[in-house]
């Protein structure tokens, strides 16, 4: 399947067929909307048990089943940053560097909250009756 940009997300389904866009791009989108908020409290996790960086976290998200590119993440580990959930520092390690990620105590104190949420719905999503 080719690549998907991120449409507004103003534009409804009705919209994109208007756009002429084929249905599975209306899928891809639809999906994406759908787990952002599971990819972001998956990267929250990880950046609460240790420093995250960019290629780690696609593989570890990718052993999850989501596919994110360099592209798609970075944006989101901005956005946390931005919110305060994150905080970055740049590490040298000889002649590289990379841009580590760690959560700062506002983002495990949302990482707290979040995980009550989770498992409400977990507990309504599969409750047997």
């Amino acid at each position: 399947m080719p690549a998907v940009g991120y449409y507004r997300s103003s534009l409804s389904k009705l919209d994109n067929v208007a756009l002429g866009l084929p249905c599975w791009c209306i899928m891809v989108r639809m999906d994406r909307e759908l787990y952002s908020g599971l990819i972001r409290l998956h990267i929250l996790y990880h950046a609460c048990q240790e420093p995250i960086f960019g290629l780690g976290i696609i593989d570890e998200l990718a052993r999850h089943g989501y596919k994110l590119s360099a592209g798609t993440l970075y944006p989101i580990l901005h956005g946390l940053e931005r919110t305060g959930y994150l905080r970055s520092a740049v590490r040298r390690s000889g002649r590289q560097s990379r841009r580590e990620y760690r959560a700062t105590p506002m983002g495990r104190k949302a990482l707290t909250a979040a995980k009550e949420k989770v498992r409400e719905l977990f507990g309504e999503l599969f409750e047997e009756g």
